[in-house]
């Protein structure tokens, strides 16, 4: 990796001397570079100065890093050449590879044959190419070469690249390294993050990601790195739509973003919604890496609560003044000043007025950071108050135009941020509080301590599977008490003799439910009986059978399912479906209309931790209702993590389930119940 980001000679092939070219403009473009330059391509002997050989194989000297720009069908063979050349890495701009269909997927897979073959490390195909500022190697066909910075780039998109380069120039933003990852053929964004961690100039990471295609790798990198140095990722492809998009863009698997979402938190990495937010977050995570409390310093009474309310919607707690700040707040400040957090200092104040009151704020000890927010007041000079702010724990609002231009020059160039919108300023500061976070958790990779039974869950999947089940109801229970999960107390019949023995053991009333691994939906076609006592029991097991015969003939009728029937208690759902690039994915929430309609979930991917168990059930909306409401005794958090744990191992342990649905589970005071289970079996995705 090494090599591709500092080579000493770079061979360009497929270099040109026409205007418009993008062979043309990668030469232009390393111009500046503080290495060695050579041009491929058997019609010339030299372009823009630089000496140009037949083929790589002719080369004088060793080359670290051939940049390819030939056409696709031409590519496998230039590779081939670089690796009997012995050059290390190579950067494949061409197109024309799996995101172009079937015959460019294969002409993909010959092309990562031959560079495994030779040992050469490829970036790419269809990429932009990549930069390293600090050699001044621009290995990329954009018109615009980014300042020197601490920030390193990493995008699946090209044309985004192009945008941001040209957009980092205008507002003053640099750039250690910028890699346009393409088809990610060998070496993806997991590979270079692993390299930027180390990497001492950079400081902050950036992805552009439309998918990831070994979604557990990506994790266990980013876990890493995410400790070290802050790792924030914009994701598209988030809809149906979107992910269509991407999947034909650059060939990718989007996966579900709920996938992708939990791999984030769990991973520490920092999720970016707008290309905005991915700059604003980069910007202010390089200047400052934590922020506790927030004191707001303004000079328009409206901007300030705009704030306020702000940091109530993100999370950012207000500090409270010790009674020293207060005092001298009050000392110097106008009487109808508003000396408690947000700190007004009123519309006539000056910069001298501002200038003292955020060295008071600053003092504080109780405060972690300012923001100062002005308005262009005909009092405020806000190249004064702009220079005040240097050297202080702040982040800037100063809301105007013209006016505020080189005022916002002299603070970027100390790394401070400036924002417009005070919402977006306390947006960016909940960020520093999320990262302080990651940052600081030591992760304890907790050992899952739960007694199971592995051995006998896999013998009934085997059988089930060997049997043709594929969608499994009531027939899968047992894998769920192999793995110590508590199930409503039941028993399968296979006529109404065996099922009356069963409703008299487990007591009255009791629930019928017809087992057959053709009916799904059991309720549609009157497969289900609740609340059935002593007296209706042999009514309503004949009225199962015949429902079933009368509207599905052909359903394999295995038998009927006799169930406790289970009362109070509060409803939830724990699932888990099985993510191609995450793996298993767990799932909690309330049951009935809190998932159906509000879709009041939490997701972590397996493997999660008793911690991480307690979180999900936490992040629902409804946990205050799991705590007890109005004297409601609460239920019993510990057994729904245990259960979550479980549900976690065994999704682990056997790679053919697919996908579970425990629904509903009644938790109680004290322990919990599972009332329904569905489960998908198959091969592993």
């Amino acid at each position: 990796m090494e090599r591709l980001f500092y080579p000493k000679v770079v061979a360009v092939i497929g270099a040109s001397p026409q205007e418009g070219k993008v062979g043309n403009t990668i030469m232009k473009n390393l111009r500046n570079f503080s290495g060695t330059v050579y041009a491929v391509n058997p019609k010339y002997s030299e372009i823009l100065g630089f000496p140009c050989y037949p083929s790589v194989l002719k080369i004088p000297e060793n080359v670290d890093l051939a940049i390819i720009v030939v056409p696709a069908k031409l590519v496998p063979k230039a590779v081939e050449e670089c690796g009997r050349r012995g050059v290390e890495g190579a950067v494949v701009i061409s197109a024309g590879f799996k995101e172009a269909g079937i015959e460019g997927a294969k002409l993909e897979r010959e092309l990562v044959e031959v560079a495994e073959r030779y040992g050469v490390k490829l970036v790419g195909p269809n990429c932009l190419g990549m930069i390293n500022t600090e050699i001044a190697m621009n290995a990329t066909f954009s018109r615009v070469a980014p300042e020197k910075g601490r920030i390193a780039f990493l995008s699946q998109s090209g044309a985004f690249i192009l945008a941001v380069l040209e957009w980092s120039k205008r507002n003053g933003v640099g750039f250690s390294k910028v890699v346009s990852l393409g088809n990610k053929a060998m070496i993806d964004e997991s590979d270079f993050l692993e390299y930027l961690a180390k990497d001492d100039s950079t400081d902050v990471i950036l992805i552009y990601m439309e998918g990831v295609e070994d979604g557990r790798k990506f994790m266990r990198v980013a876990k890493s790195v995410a400790r070290r140095k802050p790792v924030v990722v914009m994701k598209a492809g988030k809809s149906q739509s979107g992910a269509k998009a991407a999947s034909s863009h650059t060939g990718s698997l989007a996966g579900s973003y709920e996938a992708y979402r939990a791999a984030f938190r769990q991973s520490g990495v920092i999720e970016a919604s707008s290309v905005e937010e991915l700059f604003d977050f980069a910007l202010l995570l390089l200047k400052y890496r934590k922020a506790g409390n927030l004191a707001i310093l303004t000079n328009s009474g409206g901007p300030g609560v705009i704030a306020a309310d702000a940091c109530d919607q993100f999370g950012v707690p207000l500090a409270n003044f010790n009674f020293e700040t207060i005092r001298k707040l009050k000392e110097f400040l106008p009487a109808e000043s508003n000396f408690y957090n947000p700190v007004d200092i009123l519309g006539d104040a000056s910069a001298e007025r501002f200038s003292r009151s955020l060295q008071i704020l600053s003092e504080d000890e109780n405060v972690d950071i300012v923001l100062a927010i002005l308005t262009p007041t005909a009092q405020m000079d806000f190249l004064k108050a702009a220079e005040s702010v240097v050297g202080k724990n702040a982040v800037c609002c100063f809301m105007g135009g013209e006016s505020v231009d080189e005022p916002e020059r002299i603070l970027r160039s100390s790394g401070i941020p400036n924002f417009f919108d005070p919402v977006r300023a306390v947006r960016a500061i909940s960020v520093l509080r999320r990262y302080s976070e990651i940052s600081a958790k030591e992760r304890v990779e907790e050992d899952l301590d739960v007694s199971v039974e592995r051995e006998k869950a896999e013998e009934i999947i085997e059988k089930l599977l060997e049997s043709g089940g594929r969608v499994v109801g009531a027939e899968g229970l047992p894998v769920l008490e192999a793995y110590g999960i508590e199930v409503a107390p039941y028993g399968i019949a296979r006529n109404v003799d065996e099922a009356r023995d069963i409703a008299e053991s487990i007591g009255y009333p009791v629930v019928l439910k017809v087992v057959s691994p053709d009916v799904v939906h059991k309720s549609d076609v009157g497969g289900v009986k609740l609340n059935v006592g002593e007296n209706d029991f042999e009514k309503a097991f004949f009225e199962i059978l015949s429902n079933v015969e009368g509207r599905m003939p052909k359903a394999r009728i295995e038998g009927v399912l006799v169930q406790k029937m289970v009362d109070g208690g509060k409803e939830l759902i724990v699932g888990m479906k099985r993510d191609p690039q995450f793996g298993p994915m767990i799932m909690f929430g309330m049951g009935g209309v809190y998932v159906e309609v509000l879709k009041d979930v939490s997701f972590r991917i397996a493997p999660i931790t008793k911690r991480e168990a307690h979180e999900m059930v936490r992040e629902v909306k409804a946990y205050r209702i799991l705590r007890g409401l109005r004297g409601e005794k609460p239920a019993d958090i510990d057994a729904i993590a245990d259960l979550l744990l479980r549900v976690s191992k065994l999704s682990l342990d056997h790679p053919e389930v697919l996908e579970m649905d425990l629904n509903p589970v009644k938790v109680f005071e004290s322990g919990y119940a599972v009332v329904d289970f569905r489960m998908v079996l198959g091969e592993e995705v």
